[in-house]
């Protein structure tokens, strides 16, 4: 009964949601619609590839892009960036401009004329919020606005100041104290390795690409599970937590999006570390030990994957989209990188066809949903979360999450090359 009620106050709340969405940007809805409206007379023309159709998706839910996190007022988060990346791959594409003005919206939006962040707190030392300044390297790349690359030497001088381990691990956030999440990985170092690149040079540069490649090493020593090859959530340097084990630190469970997070922290970096770094052929043999991993805890008849990886027939355990999306996305763009062998790609396409029969629906109007996605989890905090089995699988469910959407499109575009 309960269960019952719970889904009809989700519809309610969706229908409320789209409804205020809508009022609120009707005109702009219109504007960006248009033209793909009067060609097949769907809101999202089916005749197109599956990454335009979410991404088109993504923008009529959510007309403006800070609203990607279902933000009701503009609000420097992590989430956004992940389909605006997306966004960028699409207009390099396809050269429509409205990928563009979408990204670009995103930017004059968040960032002041001198350069301030809009509700953004280097004191709170959350690496979370790195995320976002990808966006900004590539707006500054693009429009050379000094706004922007004053916020992005603002999120520069946070990591000079994020607390690490006594190893030298970033912690995750200033109120989680010696605590190193797999999801940092992601949330810091791509925005890291990118900046570097762009605007560090010599023997600095070296001493910023040496600290990256560490933060991976680190984790590898610490997080995983030499059984498996899985790695946990993550892991306390001072076996404090009470979801910490009190020999190792480590976190109770092999939760999915945490395992996602790290895998596209891998094929990210990547992009950006120099071909010579010796630390570059490192990353590449934790993506291999890692894809393995992850293909043992498939699921061999829908080619997806659990909320907790290597629980699948535990009560109350479901095969969550972001995870999926992003295990399919690592793998994908490892096999056209040449970081993994041509046959991942077999367990890669058996997840994608997975997440679009099983997890993706079609409105009548064209627009897509991805459904099963984990709105949020994490570890301590008030009220306490415990990482246990059962606190996992009863976090909120939704569709429609920047965390799946986003990486289903980069999946994607990696299978439309």
């Amino acid at each position: 009964m309960n269960f019952i009620n719970h889904n009809i106050k989700l519809l309610a709340f969706a229908a409320l949601g789209s409804g205020i969405f809508l009022a609120c940007a009707q005109t702009k809805v219109a504007t960006q619609t248009k033209t793909a409206t009067s060609q097949s007379g769907k809101t999202v023309p089916t005749n197109l590839k599956w990454s335009e159709r979410m991404m088109l998706s993504e923008m009529h839910r959510f007309p403006e892009s800070w609203m990607l996190d279902f933000s009701k007022s503009p609000k420097w988060t992590y989430p956004s960036a992940i389909v605006l990346d997306a966004a960028e791959q699409l207009y390099a594409k396809t050269g429509k401009k409205e990928y563009y003005d979408y990204i670009s919206d995103f930017g004059e939006k968040l960032i002041k004329e001198d350069g301030t962040i809009l509700t953004y707190d280097m004191e709170k030392y959350n690496i979370d919020l790195l995320n976002s300044g990808n966006v900004l390297l590539y707006l500054y790349e693009k429009e050379k606005k000094e706004k922007y690359l004053k916020a992005l030497q603002t999120l520069r001088l946070q990591i000079d100041g994020q607390p690490r381990t006594k190893e030298g691990s970033f912690w995750h956030k200033k109120i989680y104290p010696y605590q190193v999440w797999l999801d940092g990985l992601y949330m810091g170092m791509p925005f890291y390795t990118h900046y570097t690149k762009d605007f560090v040079k010599g023997a600095e540069a070296t001493k910023a690409y040496d600290d990256i490649v560490f933060q991976f090493d680190s984790v590898q020593k610490n997080l995983l599970d030499k059984k498996t090859g899985l790695l946990y959530h993550a892991w306390d340097e001072s076996k404090e937590q009470a979801w910490a084990n009190k020999e190792t630190g480590l976190s109770p469970n092999f939760w999915g999006r945490a395992m996602g997070w790290y895998g596209m922290a891998m094929v990210d970096v990547l992009d950006y570390l120099p071909k010579d770094h010796p630390g570059r052929a490192r990353i590449i043999s934790y993506i291999k030990s890692y894809a393995d991993a992850i293909i043992k805890v498939q699921d061999k008849k829908s080619g997806l994957w659990y909320q907790v990886l290597d629980k699948p027939l535990e009560k109350g355990n479901y095969e969550e989209a972001t995870a999926s999306a992003m295990f399919v996305y690592t793998m994908i763009k490892s096999v056209n990188k040449g970081y993994l062998p041509a046959s991942y790609k077999t367990a890669a396409k058996k997840g994608y066809d997975g997440i679009i029969k099983n997890l993706i629906t079609v409105d009548e109007n064209g627009v897509v949903n991805l459904n099963k996605c984990c709105a949020v989890a994490g570890l301590g905090g008030k009220p306490y979360r415990d990482g246990s089995y059962e606190y996992y699988v009863n976090e909120e469910i939704r569709s429609n999450d920047a965390k799946g959407t986003g990486p289903f499109i980069l999946a994607s575009l990696e299978f439309e090359k």
